[in-house]
């Protein structure tokens, strides 16, 4: 056999190419890139490289033609949502027992189909699928259509997902399908598992959906909650999560975190922030609150909010301010942002300060 590197011919170019492709779909645009480089720089070929990969495809074909044939099993899946649940559970299970890497989009099709079918093995079989697919992927599919299926049962599987799961991923998913799940157990559970022993992360992650999702019992929670902490980036979790219940109550508590000299410095500027995003505002308590600030970065924060609100009296403040305010960082900092507000009132000041 001749040993010499010869740049193959087109034809067999092409035929390699075809092999390729049917026999390692998922490096198809790396060997496009090959060929392409290949042919416009007329890189050489070993022939012996040629034979090693079609030998490769003759031994694989069987092990990928399932690939292949993906796009009709899953038009086939499809179809399954118009049979009746008696006839369809057993062949979604028989799809989900399948562990070829070819047949994980399948998998997470049919998990979808499954948790759409209102039998007493839905939670069960979706619950089977988080603890023993090989897959992340379908696992989580799993965990998240939980979330979909109504009952108790569906709570209690993903309770169980959350406290006992060791994949953190899941644990992840857990808690966003707990938030979704509408049920008062459900929200229970986020409520306990803040208040758990659990990594910092996922619990940081609780608070945040339970601040999305949550009722004036859960923002009754995570006000009592926030006096227990001693983590700041918990802390400062809550405070996002209160902001997000746009309500007199949430304000109210805002409010006195910024004006709270024991806390630190860092959380009253998030909760100073997070006000300045509402859209309540009362003139007197902003200035009561700047008026009282102890720190300069804190009232260099209000003036942010200030600006922040769309409020014709938070301008009036501003311009107040600027006219009053002794220390010069700060009147500087109020006119900048006067400077930045589209009311006719700032330019009319500006202007008056200009024109001295």
């Amino acid at each position: 056999m001749n040993r010499g590197h010869n740049i193959l011919p087109e034809s067999e170019q092409a035929t390699m190419k075809r092999t390729i492709l049917r026999a390692f779909p998922v490096i198809a645009v790396i060997a496009g890139v090959a060929f392409t480089v290949n042919k416009a720089v007329s890189k050489k070929v070993d022939h012996e490289e040629h034979d090693v990969a079609a030998s490769v495809h003759q031994t694989q074909t069987h092990e990928y033609a399932s690939c292949a044939d993906n796009e009709l099993r899953l038009d086939a899946l499809d179809a399954v949502l118009n049979m009746d649940e008696g006839r369809a559970m057993p062949l979604l299970i028989k799809v989900l027992e399948g562990r070829d890497e070819c047949d994980v989009q399948l998998r997470a099709k049919a998990v979808f189909l499954v948790s759409q079918q209102k039998t007493d093995q839905t939670v069960g079989v979706l619950q089977g699928v988080v603890l023993n697919d090989p897959s992340l992927a379908v696992q989580e599919q799993a965990v998240f259509w939980l979330s979909q299926v109504r009952g108790e049962e569906s709570v209690s599987a993903l309770q169980s997902v959350l406290f006992e799961s060791t994949r953190a991923e899941l644990q992840e998913k857990a808690i966003f399908a707990l938030s979704q799940h509408g049920s008062s157990r459900a929200h229970e559970i986020l409520r306990l598992y803040v208040r758990s022993d659990a990594p910092e992360e996922l619990r940081e992650n609780a608070i945040f959906w339970i601040g999305q999702e949550g009722t004036d019992q859960d923002r009754a929670f995570l006000a009592e909650l926030y006096t227990e902490l001693r983590s700041e980036a918990l802390r400062e979790k809550i405070i996002f999560a209160m902001s997000q219940r746009a309500n007199d109550a949430s304000r109210r508590w805002l409010l006195e975190v910024s004006a709270d000299g024991s806390e630190s410095l860092e959380l009253r500027k998030k909760a100073v922030f997070w006000l300045g995003q509402l859209d309540q505002y009362e003139s007197s308590q902003f200035e009561e609150l700047y008026r009282n600030a102890e720190h300069v970065e804190l009232r260099e924060q209000v003036l942010f909010a200030l600006s922040q609100m769309d409020d014709p009296n938070a301008v009036a403040d501003l311009i107040e301010i600027a006219r009053n305010e002794t220390n010069a960082d700060l009147r500087k900092n109020a006119l900048f942002w006067l400077g930045q507000s589209g009311d006719p009132r700032a330019a009319y000041f500006l202007a008056e300060v200009i024109g001295r």
